[in-house]
């Protein structure tokens, strides 16, 4: 993408919202990596910062009619108060708006975004099952927004949208300066998506030229583990901020793939100077971690005997927003700049 003013560029994705056509643009845990591989944002090229006054964003007016990313017809008669956005918590709290429920995992919301979702019930979607219809209707939403496309299948949007609008997005995590754009323009917040978005690409830009002469011909690679094993994970969550964002060569294991399984036999090749250890602690993925992380193999890797091997925390570098893409900056900053 061409370098543009960002406040141009967020008040065209506004436009275009207010105008009733969505943009063409994951959930953690318990879905399948097969799934987490069909969410791969694309590669996004962060161009510099430049010094100038972001243009307001158009008031919202309503009744609004809306086109979501599926091609459903989505009619608001005023601005929404009570949001059900299971897996976008995060981008619901950029613009200052708490959801009526939030998604969990066998009882474990998004903990690093519960500073600010205190006292917000928790919605069970362990194993990949969303909530029965009578549960969403009884937190009584007038919006409901479905984060990918895997959760309206098997008749789940035609169920949810007889309790209230509801906007299916493709892949609300794979461009996030696509959807909490689109996001904020439903709920008639784009003034505030309009300052989340400016605040973190200042941020991430201001990273990548911190982080340059550090990694300068350096790869990194980030190991999942969960209940079903051990993943060399790519261009998504963490790994896109880790190679898009921050501009870190990818491991080749990862270089054309989201998701890799990875066995002890191959660690051997493994060629990343720097690896990340996401732990998915909601899906006891501490028998695989120790599997790794005791094998004599392992231990025999340039990248572990220089002491390049870090622990991070899989409630964001496992997450899907503005919130938990800025705490992955602030862990490789600290990790990577002496």
């Amino acid at each position: 993408m061409k370098v543009m003013k960002l406040g141009l560029v967020i008040t065209l994705v506004l436009a275009a919202v207010l105008a009733g056509c969505a943009s063409d643009s994951a959930d953690q845990g318990a879905e399948s990596e097969a799934a987490i591989a069909a969410a791969a944002p694309p590669a996004q090229p962060a161009g510099p910062v430049k010094e100038t006054e972001a243009e307001p964003a158009p008031e919202a007016v309503y009744p609004q009619t809306f086109t979501d990313e599926m091609g459903h017809g989505v009619i608001l008669n005023e601005a929404p108060t009570k949001v059900f956005a299971p897996y976008m918590e995060d981008s619901l709290v950029v613009l200052g708006v708490k959801p009526v429920g939030q998604w969990s995992n066998k009882g474990v919301p998004q903990e690093y975004l519960q500073d600010q979702l205190s006292g917000v019930p928790l919605v069970d979607f362990t194993g990949g099952n969303l909530p029965s219809p009578e549960v969403v209707m009884a937190m009584q939403p007038d919006l409901i927004v479905l984060h990918n496309a895997f959760y309206a299948e098997n008749g789940v949007y035609e169920k949810y949208s007889k309790i209230a609008p509801t906007y299916v997005f493709k892949n609300a995590a794979g461009n996030l300066e696509s959807s909490v754009p689109a996001l904020a323009g439903l709920l008639g917040k784009p003034q505030a998506a309009a300052k989340g978005l400016e605040e973190y690409r200042q941020k991430a830009d201001e990273a990548k030229i911190a982080l340059a002469p550090h990694m300068e011909g350096k790869k990194a690679l980030i190991i999942r583990f969960n209940s079903r094993g051990m993943f060399l994970m790519g261009g998504v969550y963490g790994g896109f901020v880790l190679a898009e964002e921050l501009g870190i060569a990818k491991s080749n294991f990862v270089a054309t793939e989201n998701s890799v399984e990875l066995s002890l036999e191959l660690l051997p090749q493994i060629d990343a100077d720097y690896i990340f250890l996401a732990n998915d602690r909601a899906n006891t993925g501490e028998t695989f971690y120790k599997e790794l992380t005791e094998s004599s193999i392992w231990k025999s890797i340039p990248a572990v005997q220089a002491g390049h091997v870090y622990d991070v925390d899989d409630r964001y570098w496992l997450g899907g927003g503005l919130v938990a893409y800025s705490k992955v900056i602030d862990d490789c900053l600290e990790i990577l700049v002496p």
